[in-house]
């Protein structure tokens, strides 16, 4: 009998895999370079170089009062740099940002002495007075098409002029009256300019107010669509609105937590001092958009944080108070402002052509 062999497929080992090919698009970059490539760390590491800086460099510093100062000190400029730096990633500038926090307080004080009103009534007045500016500023530039540099740099002057003649119109003189001893003084005075104990050192409430807004901040940056929205129409706007992203309502209302900030900033001055000089506030935005840019906000939009400006912040409380205890001239901090945002300049340039290289 013959027997008939079927052929089946052969089974051989298989060969082993070689080494996959990697091209710039698939290959991982290092750890460390990825964290530098996030502004938040860059920012942080720098906070600390200037904290051991001027921690050597004045020793009073070391002290907990004198630490306690400079988060004082940095909380009042983070509290407004935190909305400046949302409204710069959104793609916009705010330079009325300043005279607008003046504008709220004046608002307040002269309001409810004037009308003999409960503090409140004046406190929430200037609040819709806020709002409507940063709405104002927000409608302006959509309605327009205008770059918001030139708007609100319209707003300011308008804002800076009105200041200076509605004070002395109303109370002639370039300061309001003292309100400490009127209705409600003592209750807003605890909201927005008490201080608590912790370990025998005073600390400023607008630390904790502070640090509270950052960890909302960031929270509608990173888990609504809110925050997405945000990054959207500073990415670009056009390709935002094509896909159903609501670009006026984004930036108006990003205008308007401007608007808000400068309220609070405001009612912290106005409950601190008790009353208010019409010409204070000028140049202190430049200060609250150089420490969104520090903290790693493009000023192209589209990119940033909130934590970084938080850092941002600290350096600029760190050295505006370093210089001090330090015994230095204090126009020194003028040139430390400006090495620092020509550094922070420099590395989100360098951030921004990591992200994008291939």
């Amino acid at each position: 009998m013959s027997m008939t062999q079927q052929a089946g497929p052969a089974v051989g080992t298989p060969p082993a895999p070689g080494p996959r090919e990697k091209d710039g698009r698939t290959a991982r970059r290092p750890l460390a370079l990825r964290l530098l490539a996030r502004p938040e760390v860059g920012v942080f590491l720098g906070a600390v170089a200037v904290l051991i800086f001027f921690l050597v460099a004045a020793p009073t510093l070391r002290q907990g009062s004198s630490m306690a100062t400079v988060l004082y000190q940095s909380s009042t400029i983070g509290i407004m740099a935190l909305p400046v730096a949302l409204l710069m990633i959104g793609g916009e500038f705010d330079l009325s940002a300043g005279v607008a926090v003046i504008t709220s307080a004046l608002t307040a004080s002269m309001l409810s002495f004037q009308l003999t009103v409960n503090v409140w009534t004046g406190v929430l007045v200037a609040l819709l007075l806020s709002l409507a500016i940063g709405w104002f500023n927000g409608w302006m530039v959509i309605r327009t098409g205008l770059p918001s540099f030139l708007v609100t740099l319209g707003t300011f002057l308008i804002l800076q002029g009105v200041n200076l003649a509605v004070t002395k119109l109303v109370t002639g003189n370039v300061a309001t009256d003292d309100i400490s001893d009127m209705d409600g003084f003592d209750q807003a005075r605890k909201v927005f300019a008490s201080s608590f104990d912790v370990g025998g050192v005073q600390v400023k409430i607008t630390v904790v107010w502070w640090l509270v807004f950052a960890a909302l901040a960031t929270w509608v940056l990173l888990r609504t669509k809110y925050g997405n929205w945000i990054f959207a129409v500073g990415g670009n706007k056009e390709s935002a609105r094509a896909v159903g992203v609501p670009v006026t309502f984004t930036k108006i209302t990003l205008f308007m937590t401007v608007g808000f900030g400068a309220w609070f900033v405001g009612m912290h001055n106005l409950f601190s001092f008790n009353t208010v000089q019409s010409g204070e506030g000028v140049g202190q935005e430049l200060i609250y958009i150089a420490a969104a840019v520090i903290g790693g906000c493009l000023l192209t939009g589209g990119a940033g944080s909130a934590i970084g400006p938080v850092f941002g912040a600290f350096m600029f409380g760190m050295v505006n108070q370093g210089i001090v205890f330090a015994g230095w001239n204090p126009d020194w901090f003028k040139a430390f402002l400006g090495v620092m945002l020509l550094g922070a300049v420099l590395i989100n340039l360098w951030v921004q052509r990591t992200a994008t290289r291939r």
